[in-house]
Parts: structure tokens; sequence; C-alpha cells
């Protein structure tokens, strides 16, 4: 009986050191990429890469937008065309939703490419900022939010990272 109540004692005594030392310890998380899109570099990034794509998109919806118009043509008039027109539309239709297709999917991935060139060296500033943050705010560990099941407001510094990649940005200029 008295070895278990030592065993239980150190036990205790273990419990409450691991408590007290993880009270010591300063923890953050962090959503990455949101930390990186909200920063005004991001933004202007985006709004360079919208403009830079813009006529195609407007092409993508012009054809969106025929395929449309050859939609209803085909319901409103079917019962007064004839077989060969029906078929002659449908195949129209489906020939614009082909260019659609191979369109968007053209422009999305020239846009995943541009991304990637105009990011590519964020992940450097980013682990900066975090770096710049554990020395100023004295954190032990850095987190990613997507790590954890629930992160309280005091304890996610998104925010704070994308205002220091705004000030490294800042500075820079």
């Amino acid at each position: 009986m008295r070895h278990h109540i030592s065993v239980f004692a150190v036990g205790a005594l273990m419990t409450l050191i691991s408590s007290s030392v993880l009270a010591e310890v300063k923890v953050a998380f962090v959503d990455v990429q949101r930390a990186i899109l909200s920063s005004e570099q991001a933004k202007k990034l985006q709004a360079q890469i919208g403009e830079e794509f813009k006529d195609e998109e407007a092409e993508i919806r012009q054809v969106s937008s025929d395929a449309t118009a050859l939609m209803q043509r085909l319901q409103k008039d079917s019962e007064v065309m004839s077989d060969s027109e029906k078929m002659k539309l449908s195949k129209q239709i489906e020939e614009k939703e082909n260019d659609f297709t191979y369109l968007r999917q053209k422009l999305q991935n020239k846009i995943q490419n541009r991304q990637n060139e105009l990011f590519s060296g964020t992940e450097v500033r980013l682990q900066k900022a975090i770096e710049d943050l554990v020395m100023s705010d004295d954190y032990d560990i850095i987190l990613p939010r997507n790590a954890a099941l629930y992160v309280g407001d005091l304890y996610d510094i998104t925010r704070k990272v994308t205002e220091k990649l705004n000030e490294m940005d800042g500075s820079a200029n």
C-alpha cells in the first residue's frame, strides 16, 4: 500500500512539474496562407494578375454567354426546328462548352504559373517575419493554424505576421 501511495505522489508531482513547465511556454498559431494573402504585396500581385489576364477572362465570359444564348434558343425554338437544325445547334453548344472548358483550364494554368512566379521568395519573407516576431514577442513555439482543432484569438498571431510582412515591404521601398 505504501508503494502505491509513493507512486501516486510521484505521478502527481510529475503532473505538477509538467503543467508548470507548460505554463511558461509561450505558444502561438499562424494561418500562413491567410497571412500571406492578406499582405499588401499579395493584394498588389493579385491585382496585377487580374489586370494581366482580364482579356482572357472576358473571352471566357463571352464563350459562356454564347453557349447560354444557344441553349436558350434551343429550348425556346426546339418545337419549330427541324431535327437537323436541332442537331446543328446542339453541336454548336457542345463546341462552345468544350471551348469554355479548354479556355478556362488554360487560363487557370497561366494564373497558377504567374502566381508561382510572383510569390516566389514569399517563404523566405514569411520565415523572416516569424523569426522577427519570435524575437520581439518571445514566443517559444509557433505552429501552423491548421495543426490545431481550435485556436483562441489570444493565440492566433496571423494578423501580426501580416503586419510584419507589410512592415518589411514598407522598409524595402
